[in-house]
């Protein structure tokens, strides 16, 4: 067993000094088995943590998506004229840009003029006053022009967003206060199991690609093995111990397991962060690994400003507990290959967080020169969304026909949005370009016999 700091160090780069002082890297019989140090994930990773409004002023700590509410009558103000160019702008100003998106479409937000396209109160549509909640109007859910409408909408909502990546998740939205299906405390205004099915079934043709997300557990939505749900008063109701809280709801219909393969998530209750975060923060930890909750928002703690450092660390705490969080614990390759031929390599981690990626996103390996450029890529046959929660251990085969080097060796997940490894590890190891440096690599005897290699651009 040889530890090869002296090779390290003769690089030319002091960067192969640095790596290799937090890097243990162990030589065995003509394989390198890297075993490196656990450190504390990022803050910002993609497609978990805080999911922030973008007009509710700063946003004063890291995150990664943004959340867009959106009426109807936004998006359809002439019936069959859907106006996404126009929203779609707004996502690219201020707080929202290079960010990804979770979003609700909504008819009714009590106080807030209503969202029912001005053509279907034409069509004779009924609207029922209310004076909950600041008051609004409460449209006829089950009216056959209302449902036929939303069908279509979302049908034209999936033709252009089920197979855009920049989409994180998607609430079903339309029905009830706020889009959250209820009318609580006026339970008549609201729709039928039957439009509530016909909703679902909607979203799920138009969405087959993207994880959703419904209010509550019940009905036919709680019948549903393949859907995620919201939680919009967490943690106060999330576990409280009465029937009607969140988790007793899943409990109920037998879905506390959709989390495995259906993303969890929800909005805090606002305006109560330095609650939550302060002296109730082990209500709110339990609620968290309880219901394997991926984010928060669009109310966050990151929308309030305290000068408290106990306050940001149960807000780090959370947010590397939220979702996903990936630790390599070893990674095995030969010291040694020639270009062309067959590579092994082997990987063990842990899923340190409480849920997994729910996206088939390219687990990839990458030789980066000492410029940082990277000359290949070998995209891995490994299905994130299989890394639940603990360890998880792979093994891959790969032809890395570069020429002769000596090469950095990265380890990257690759996001389809912007088309370079975003996702990075609870590991002290350098990231290059997006890439997790984990070694090197010599490759020796340059040949034209093993295949076409996947040139990176990054």
């Amino acid at each position: 067993m040889i530890f090869r700091q002296a090779l390290i160090c003769g690089a030319s780069s002091a960067f192969f000094v640095l790596w290799a002082m937090i890097s243990p890297v162990i030589t065995i019989a003509d394989d390198v088995t890297v075993r490196p140090l656990p450190a504390a994930g990022p803050l910002d990773n993609p497609l978990k943590g805080w999911c922030p409004y973008t007009n509710a002023g700063p946003i004063h700590q890291p995150y990664s998506m943004v959340f867009q509410y959106i009426s109807w009558r936004e998006l359809e103000p002439v019936e069959n004229d859907f106006r996404f160019d126009d929203w779609e702008k707004s996502w690219n100003t201020g707080l929202g840009r290079n960010k990804h998106v979770i979003f609700r479409v909504f008819v009714d937000y009590p106080s807030q003029p209503s969202g029912l396209p001005e053509w279907l109160r034409n069509a004779g549509v009924k609207e029922t006053p209310y004076d909950d909640y600041g008051g609004g109007k409460s449209p006829d859910y089950d009216d056959p022009r209302m449902v036929a409408g939303m069908e279509r909408l979302i049908a034209a909502l999936g033709r252009r967003y089920n197979q855009n990546p920049r989409i994180a998740f998607i609430q079903l939205g339309l029905l009830g206060f706020w889009g959250e299906w209820h009318t609580y405390p006026v339970s008549k205004l609201y729709a039928s199991p039957e439009t509530e099915r016909r909703i679902v079934e909607a979203y799920r043709k138009a969405f087959p690609d993207k994880s959703l997300m419904v209010r509550y557990a019940r009905d036919f939505a709680g019948q549903q093995s393949w859907i995620g749900f919201h939680d919009d008063m967490f943690p106060e109701d999330t576990d409280n111990g009465h029937d009607w809280s969140f988790l007793s709801g899943m409990k109920s219909a037998g879905r506390l397991n959709n989390w495995k393969s259906a993303v969890v998530g929800g909005e805090m209750v606002p305006g109560k962060a330095s609650k939550w975060m302060g002296k109730d923060f082990d209500v709110t930890s339990t609620a968290l690994q309880k219901s394997h909750f991926t984010w928060i928002g669009p109310y966050c703690p990151a929308l309030d400003d305290f000068d408290d450092e106990g306050f940001l660390k149960r807000s780090q705490q959370l947010i590397r507990r939220m979702g996903y969080e990936f630790q390599i614990d070893e990674i095995v390759h030969p010291d040694e290959i020639k270009a062309g031929q067959t590579v092994r390599l082997s990987l063990k981690g842990r899923n340190l967080g409480v849920a997994p990626f729910y996206y088939p996103w390219s687990v990839e390996w990458g030789l980066l020169d000492s410029a940082g450029k990277t000359v290949l890529t070998h995209k891995t046959r490994w299905d994130l969304r299989t890394w639940l929660p603990g360890r998880f251990s792979e093994r891959d085969q790969a032809v890395f026909d570069a020429p002769p080097g000596r090469y950095r060796l990265g380890l990257g997940i690759r996001d389809p949005w912007k088309d370079r490894p975003a996702i990075r590890f609870a590991n002290d190891l350098p990231v290059v370009n997006g890439w997790t440096i984990t070694s090197e690599i010599l490759v020796t005897e340059w040949s034209q016999a093993g295949g076409t290699p996947s040139v990176g651009t990054e």
